[in-house]
């Protein structure tokens, strides 16, 4: 080996006698590591069906904090006491196979290198690498069926190809920006499910169905035109389905209408409605992953109160119509969830580690939007975007305009913008109802809003749902990535068509971890912090910062102190100590 960098890379590369790390005892920062300081566990040896991976880098991510406030109370912990059984942070990560297992070596070799989807099922439970399954906080550990035995197999994804460590640690969040603008809501009844249709007394209107009606198992009819309900009768008089009339249904008893289905409908569909304050009733009695159409051609009085923690979380359907034909309001030609061609998007909270990653991605679209707003209330984070993201918008041809909205009101940015048309896309990168229902008043009629930032379930902010089927309007959240989101992303940043480097902020070695923690969730970084677990010696460091510290490994950042390859070959030259 001619460098420690080759060394590194190289299937011969030494393992270390001992091995820190930072594991989680209880809910609390004080209680990741022992006294605010990594522990030094033994190097394990795997079993004939393990692997001994190398932690090489790990990228700090905000969804981390609610396990760090709740503890074993987690969901994913599932009560568990982490005093005895500790859990560890970190699912974001680039690992190295360093020694396999006697029933794994024809699937995996020394030196080869990997990431891993986070977001695991074994037997339909839902399970963690970084939350159920301690995470890449440490330098080495092992892997077993608990990663490669999942409901979808194996959540191991192989890195063939140049890709540095970082880089490869992040594609597992710019998975999650990529899944926000691939269709996760149900567009259609739900086979076998159970469908709510009701309507508005006095409503004339021949209604058609032209599609789908043959999918619900249970239909409960309220107050529909007597035309509709003939349909309904003969299409369940040729299947084994039920038929349900509760006519006359005061808003009082919706509740218990939803304890007596299950605790929701799979499927509703409101026919003509006209009141907020009913739609807004009916909207509580969806279930998870369901639908809620909207049929009819008057505006509501007024915007209906939404469950948007559901929209994110439950993947809450809206759709909707101004046909008389209920089924055209269904599938993806009339549900968008891309970006608009040519359009004008918004990302609110933009100057944060995901706002950016949504930033550059609408930057570098080749058929994306043509104007893109930005805001955010930090200014040292607008002063990072302009940095980081105004040479790139050159580069790519897009108009960017980025505004602080501490300063000025998002609605007046907006309609100065955008000539008071408002914009085609909205992107929430902010946990905050008040900013989401605030943003989606910028939307044009036929506008997206996506809630990228989750919020929880029962937290309800007023959206205008009329445009929704008056006008197609769009409301959609995402939570996590699947499989095939970092497939996607590892392809296109091999093709060189995505940069996740461009996301880096700071970097720090092992014993700089619980300082990133901290720094993560006080913001005080303008991207993401990548921790290097195999470094010793390196406190937290912000990129420009670098200059100072270690000007050999800075003179290899790129305009906007970006990150590369080159900058993380010569910080392991550097600090790596075999």
């Amino acid at each position: 080996m001619t460098n420690l960098f080759e060394l590194y890379r190289s299937p011969e590369a030494p393992i270390s006698h001992v091995n820190w790390a930072w594991n989680m005892y209880g809910a609390g920062v004080e209680n990741i590591g022992r006294l605010g300081k990594p522990e030094s566990l033994p190097v394990p040896s795997p079993a004939s069906d393990q692997l001994l991976v190398r932690v090489d880098a790990v990228s700090l991510c905000l969804s981390d904090v609610k396990l760090i406030t709740q503890g074993g109370k987690h969901p994913k912990l599932y009560d568990r006491d982490l005093a005895k059984e500790p859990t560890r942070l970190g699912h974001e990560v680039s690992l190295t196979v360093m020694q396999v297992g006697e029933k794994l070596q024809k699937q995996f070799q020394p030196g080869q290198r990997l990431a891993i989807q986070p977001d695991i099922y074994q037997n339909g439970k839902s399970t963690a690498y970084g939350y159920t399954i301690p995470g890449g906080l440490i330098q080495f550990h092992l892997i077993g069926d608990e990663v490669m035995q999942g409901d979808a197999g194996s959540y191991i994804l192989p890195i063939d190809g140049e890709i540095g460590y970082a880089e490869a640690a992040l594609t597992e969040p710019w998975a999650c920006v990529t899944a926000a603008y691939t269709q996760r809501r149900r567009l259609t009844p739900k086979p076998g499910g159970a469908m709510w249709i009701l309507g508005r007394p006095g409503d004339l209107t021949e209604y058609q169905f032209s599609a789908h009606l043959h999918a619900p198992a249970t239909i409960i009819v309220t107050d529909i035109p007597a035309g509709l309900l003939s349909r309904i009768e003969k299409e369940v008089t040729t299947r084994e389905a039920i038929l349900i009339v509760r006519d006359n249904l005061p808003l009082m008893d919706y509740p218990a209408l939803r304890r007596e289905f299950g605790g929701g409908f799979d499927d509703i569909v409101y026919l003509d409605p006209r009141s907020a304050q009913c739609v807004s009733a009916a909207a509580r009695l969806i279930a998870r992953r369901g639908t809620f159409n909207l049929v009819g051609r008057t505006p509501l009085d007024g915007n209906p109160q939404i469950d948007v923690g559901r929209i994110h979380y439950d993947y809450t359907a809206y759709l909707g119509t101004c046909g008389s034909d209920i089924a055209a309001a269904y599938g993806e030609v009339r549900n968008r969830c891309e970006l608009r061609s040519g359009g004008v998007a918004i990302f609110v909270g933009a100057g944060g580690p995901m706002g950016q990653m949504h930033l550059q991605r609408a930057l570098e679209m080749p058929n994306g939007p043509a104007t893109i707003l930005a805001t955010d209330v930090n200014d040292v984070r607008l002063d990072a975007l302009r940095a980081r993201f105004r040479p790139l918008a050159r580069k790519c041809d897009k108009r960017l305009v980025i505004s602080n909205s501490a300063n000025e009101s998002l609605y007046e940015f907006v309609m100065r913008e955008t000539n008071q048309c408002g914009v085609d896309d909205s992107v929430v990168c902010v946990p905050s109802s008040k900013v989401m229902e605030e943003t989606a008043q910028t939307l044009s009629h036929d506008g997206m809003l996506v809630l990228f930032a989750g919020v929880s379930n029962g937290t309800f902010a007023s959206l205008n749902l009329s445009d929704v089927y008056l006008h197609n309007a769009q409301f959609t959240g995402t939570s996590g990535s699947a499989l095939a989101d970092q497939l996607s992303v590892i392809r296109s940043t091999l093709a060189g068509e995505l940069s996740p480097n461009q996301s880096v902020a700071a970097i720090g070695g092992i014993e700089a971890a619980l300082d990133g923690i901290r720094a993560m969730m006080a913001g005080r970084y303008p991207g993401k912090i990548i921790i290097f677990p195999q470094i010793r010696g390196l406190p937290l460091t912000s990129l420009p910062e670098l200059k100072t510290t270690a000007p050999k490994v800075a003179e290899h950042l790129v305009a906007g102190d970006v990150w590369t390859r080159d900058t993380e070959s010569a910080l392991i030259e550097k600090f790596w100590k075999p």
